[in-house]
């Protein structure tokens, strides 16, 4: 797949980007390159990989799920100027 310079403005003015008529030529080539190199490694078999979160062999450490805190909602909200069934109003903003 390779982008033609009418098609890289067309790109441009839909992402609002202002392009120089300068560089047109220079960000096209850029631009088939990487999707040279993408369709190359499409290209590649990943029949027998797994997928990975991560690259390297890792284990994330995981603490106890346990309350930590006390609950202060009613002491927050005493200080809040309004508030409705343990939720904070606040005025609207979109009509």
């Amino acid at each position: 797949m390779s982008l033609t310079e009418d098609q890289l403005r067309t790109v441009a003015h839909l992402a609002r980007l202002e392009l120089d008529e300068a560089d047109v030529e220079r960000y096209s080539s850029n631009l088939n390159d990487i999707l040279a190199m993408v369709d190359q490694l499409n290209q590649a078999d990943t029949t027998d990989v797994s997928p990975m979160a991560h690259p390297l062999d890792m284990v994330q450490r995981l603490r106890p799920d346990a309350v930590s805190e006390t609950d202060l909602r009613e002491r927050f909200q005493a200080l809040a100027p309004a508030t409705e069934r343990g939720l904070y109003r606040v005025p609207r903003v979109i009509e």
